[in-house]
């Protein structure tokens, strides 16, 4: 179906596609049209049963309101988010740009969403019971040095919604941002949220893995220095990486130009030598997963290869539709056999 829908989708503005793409699966499924059945293929990892290792990525529903939709799609667990204490705008339009002949996107959203209190009341309405993962954010106009209290407060209001819990320091469309991952800075950062993350484990008689997201633009000695500050702080988990501002294997298109992340095939090269560097930095004290570039099954298995025990997928979706999501679960269960 995604086939006959992708040259209709393609012929509008990007952003507006997304748009239609939600509304689409939501109508879709409420109808019964949207469904993929996919063999379970079960891993554990920080604790949580996965029933396939693949998943959906932050960023395609940020409100969590297509999350029984995008379930249907056969997906491991469903990533939520990047969700914010107070709505906010984001940057203004055009902010998102197709690059097809590379299978790329550049995006500079800046965190728009309608704030955490929406996104909860979206998600106590869904039907999903499966892995649930909310991605947190700080809102663009708190400073880096109040923003431990955005993470804090998300992280409150999501606590007994989330299967686990992902803090988004890597996105590079919300300024100052990834400042947050110098080596003293994010030791810190993470060692308060860590304390919090005990308080409410306490509190709710359940404890909510949270994960750090990275980003792929770490040369070597950044890379020692968040492993160290990861190694000492004991987050349940990295993600790696969010997108980059480099443009290597696009710098040619007349969109290159364009300010925001690069994600799609071109992400796949630096996002996994990047986690491959994190590995061969944690060794197996921290659970990894993959992001970044996976456009097919292979893309999954390279992942895994180079340290990730669970991937996830977004802008491989846009090129690709749900049949990606088979793929990969295809091409790992042929690498476990």
């Amino acid at each position: 179906m995604y086939s006959l829908l992708r040259p209709l989708l393609f012929s509008l503005d990007a952003e507006r596609a997304h748009d239609a793409t939600l509304a689409l699966l939501r109508g879709g499924h409420r109808l019964g049209l949207v469904r993929q059945a996919i063999e379970p293929l079960p891993v554990r990892a920080f604790g949580i049963d996965f029933p396939n290792p693949v998943g959906l990525a932050a960023g395609l529903d940020k409100n969590g309101a297509c999350i029984d939709a995008l379930a249907a799609l056969g997906f491991g667990f469903i990533e939520v988010g990047t969700v914010t204490p107070r709505a906010q705008p984001g940057n203004p339009r055009p902010r998102l740009f197709r690059l097809p002949e590379q299978q790329a996107v550049i995006n500079r959203f800046g965190f728009n969403n309608l704030g955490v209190d929406a996104l909860v009341a979206n998600v106590e309405r869904a039907r999903f019971r499966g892995v649930l993962g909310i991605n947190i954010g700080r809102n663009k106009d708190t400073a880096n040095e109040d923003a431990v209290r955005d993470y804090v407060h998300c992280m409150e209001r999501v606590y007994p919604l989330a299967s686990y819990i992902t803090v988004n320091i890597s996105s590079p469309n919300t300024q100052g941002l990834r400042d947050l991952q110098q080596e003293a800075t994010l030791r810190r950062f993470v060692e308060i949220l860590r304390g919090h993350q005990e308080r409410l484990a306490s509190q709710h008689g359940r404890r909510v893995p949270m994960l750090v997201k990275l980003a792929p633009d770490l040369d070597t000695a950044a890379l020692d220095g968040v492993a160290a500050a990861m190694l000492a702080a004991r987050p349940d988990g990295l993600i790696l990486t969010n997108t980059t501002v480099g443009r290597a294997g696009v710098e040619q298109h007349p969109l290159a130009g364009q300010a925001g992340g690069l994600s799609g095939r071109p992400l796949m090269g630096p996002a996994t030598a990047v986690l491959q560097g994190m590995r061969d930095r944690v060794g197996d004290e921290l659970p990894l997963v993959g992001v970044g570039g996976i456009t097919r099954g292979a893309d999954a298995v390279a992942k895994l290869a180079a340290g990730a025990c669970l991937v996830q997928c977004y802008t491989g979706l846009v090129y690709r539709g749900p049949a990606l999501v088979r793929d990969c679960v295809e091409a790992i269960r042929a690498r476990r056999a």
